[in-house]
């Protein structure tokens, strides 16, 4: 009688605390709130419109960001600014979307700085391997007078660029089996964008880099006719490619951001003190939508463990072996980026 009693009692307790754990996990998936807006209302001369582009869907941390944005602009203008959102590239991909702020049919757009390589050669530097150890130090370089200055050096071509945002590390998955050292790669098909520098780092960690259009993945994966893809956690759960990859490890193995652009012939026409509620706003965003990103990473990474996907996580020792493997790259684009540059961006991590 007494074990049946505690028995049930036990399984009572278990089913309090798995209930308790579902509820947390469940209120854990659920992104920061918006934060409240803060700042007195900006009274200028005007009323105006902005139509903001992205490539990246609702359901990320960048079109949070946007909303917060959006709170932000049409509070503190008392509405003299009206803010509209257009996720997941229906006004085109990153470069049409840029393209259009140049010809001023567009007012913002936040893309990520790899497909801007060509018009910003130092913006590669957010390509190279491993350069930023832990995403503070990101945090410091782009906040900092490096990252400042390079906002400044994006403000041509008829852009102007006011703050930076975050699109995370990169991870890698396979179908094939687990990897923990650059042994592991060998031979592998990785799918990669068509990104020079990338190309490079999967090529001397001993790939066989494969660059393809995202549009065309998960069914290459699917098929066989890549074997792996690296991509950010929150892109590989949303992209459902833990439906046919197997195997992921959390290489961090590059970090890219997203820079914040305003069409130039759309800010000369903002008075002054609107441009600085711009400015204002968009930096307010980046440290938003750095936090919200971060959470999720988090909790996507748990999530697809959870859904079977064995993850590996590299000790100190292994990174530094896959570090000291890609050590070539550096070599080959030092003189393309800036030695000078890359040097200043790692004594930050020193």
């Amino acid at each position: 009688m007494k074990t049946t009693t505690m028995t049930r009692v036990t399984s009572l307790i278990g089913g309090a605390l798995l209930g308790l754990t579902t509820l947390q996990a469940s209120a854990a998936s659920e992104m920061p709130p918006i934060p409240d807006v803060k700042g007195d209302v900006v009274k200028a001369d005007g009323d105006f419109k902005i139509k903001f582009s992205i490539g990246t869907t609702q359901s990320g941390a960048q079109y949070r960001g946007l909303e917060y944005f959006e709170k932000i602009v049409e509070k503190r203008s008392d509405g003299h600014i009206q803010v509209e959102l257009f996720p997941g590239a229906q006004l085109g991909d990153d470069l049409q979307a840029v393209s259009a702020l140049q010809s001023g049919t567009l007012e913002m757009t936040a893309p990520s700085t790899s497909p801007l390589v060509s018009m910003f050669p130092k913006f590669a530097l957010f390509d190279l391997p491993f350069l930023f150890p832990t995403p503070e130090v990101a945090d410091e370089v782009l906040d900092g007078e490096i990252g400042q200055q390079m906002l400044k050096d994006a403000s041509t071509n008829g852009l102007v660029a006011i703050g930076w945002a975050e699109n995370g590390y990169r991870q890698l998955t396979n179908s094939q089996h687990p990897v923990s050292s650059p042994e592991d790669l060998d031979g592998l098909k990785i799918r990669t964008m068509q990104n020079p520098i990338h190309l490079d780092i999967w090529r001397t960690l001993g790939a066989n880099p494969t660059p393809m259009s995202f549009a065309e993945l998960f069914t290459a994966l699917e098929q066989g006719v890549v074997d792996g893809q690296e991509n950010p956690w929150i892109t590989i759960q949303s992209s459902k490619f833990n439906e046919v990859q197997d195997y992921a490890t959390e290489t961090n193995h590059v970090y890219t951001p997203f820079i914040t652009l305003v069409s130039e012939r759309f800010w000369n026409k903002l008075p002054a003190d609107y441009q600085q509620l711009l400015r204002e706003a968009a930096k307010q965003m980046g440290d938003y939508e750095r936090h919200v990103s971060r959470t999720m990473n988090d909790q996507i990474k748990q999530e697809l463990a959870d859904s079977g996907m064995q993850i590996t996580e590299l000790t100190p020792e292994q990174m530094k072996t896959f570090q000291d493997t890609v050590a070539p790259v550096y070599d080959d684009w030092r003189d393309k980026i800036g030695g000078e540059l890359i040097d200043k961006v790692r004594a930050v991590s020193q």
